[in-house]
């Protein structure tokens, strides 16, 4: 078996890889970043809005993980026209060159973002979505019907599945659990919005990536699946987390931001009992993870730059031509 990861070298994606490249399968990678965590793995590089570029790297592709997309709040609310163009008109255009090459699977990586605006405290993935208050959410959930939209009319074989908030290594720097670790590092007090008591069930990247392959089971076709982490955990939590495994450093409170999702109780259990997956990380030993693997990282590159002198002063030795 062939797959196709679009995204597959950020966060989520990289570790889809992982796990893809364990059971066996051949994966190629579609991004405009290079990969840079393993090197047995085809590489396309292009852009979601080129169809084109996306058809030439589904050739011999028997299933798409499409993760690819702006993740990040803060990005799609600064540049709404050029989030709407990859989240959207990327999507559509990932479908339509499956739905052209014949592709068996679309596995879509959605988010259970989906769910902020409904009025129900608990969710799960039969629960009406209502109208999006977020840029980023009206993105998810147009790709979500587009997903079924294609489905319907063209039979093809989807999956949806909605993200909860992912953590561990590899994750971008704007992520909370990375902004409290960094600042924890560097001596910086942790500041958190209102009394801390919102929250979030955190997903570890790895038990997500798991999700996502077990999303290939016959039984997932033309499903929607919650895949969100079993502990409620508060930001007041994350911070005093992060405090215990870091060591002595301070905590501040700051006035609450207008709108922030308070968050929801959220289902997985159709995962559970359908595809066999649940988490199995818990948050401290994830959160523990996440920073052996970012002081790993520094050290990696403190001792690169540390070395460049004495690489730089080596000889070079240049070929005599006899």
């Amino acid at each position: 078996m062939r797959a196709l990861v679009t995204g597959g070298s950020g966060f989520i994606g990289s570790h889809l890889v992982d796990k893809l490249r364990n059971r066996g399968i051949k994966v190629r990678v579609f991004d405009m970043v290079f990969p840079t965590f393993r090197s047995d793995i085809e590489f396309y590089h292009g852009s979601l809005l080129s169809l084109e570029s996306l058809q030439m790297a589904m050739a011999g592709i028997d299933a798409i993980f499409h993760l690819g997309a702006v993740a990040d709040v803060k990005d799609v609310f600064e540049e709404p026209h050029y989030s709407e163009s990859i989240n959207v008109r990327g999507t559509i255009n990932v479908l339509e060159a499956a739905r052209k090459s014949k592709i068996k699977r679309v596995i879509f990586g959605s988010t259970t973002w989906v769910y902020s605006d409904v009025t129900e405290t608990s969710v799960d993935e039969n629960t009406p979505l209502r109208a999006p208050s977020h840029l980023y959410t009206a993105t998810k959930i147009a790709g979500e019907y587009y997903c079924q939209s294609y489905s319907k009319l063209y039979k093809l074989p989807v999956t949806i599945l909605r993200y909860g908030i992912p953590y561990g290594p590899r994750s971008r720097d704007g992520a909370v659990v990375p902004i409290f670790v960094q600042k924890a590092l560097r001596g910086e007090a942790l500041t958190i919005a209102g009394d801390g008591s919102q929250f979030r069930k955190f997903v570890y990247v790895e038990d997500l990536a798991e999700g996502n392959v077990l999303a290939l089971k016959s039984v997932g076709e033309n499903k929607i699946y919650n895949l969100d982490g079993n502990e409620k955990v508060t930001i007041k939590q994350i911070a005093e987390t992060v405090q215990k495994l870091v060591g002595n450093t301070k905590i501040e409170y700051v006035p609450a931001r207008p709108g922030d999702f308070s968050g929801k109780e959220i289902s997985s259990r159709l995962a559970k009992d359908e595809l066999g997956w649940e988490p199995s990380v818990r948050f401290e030993e994830g959160v523990r993870r996440y920073i052996d693997w970012y002081k790993k990282k520094q050290l990696e590159a403190g001792l690169a730059w540390a070395n460049l002198d004495k690489t730089l002063e080596s000889p070079i030795e240049v070929p005599v031509l006899r």
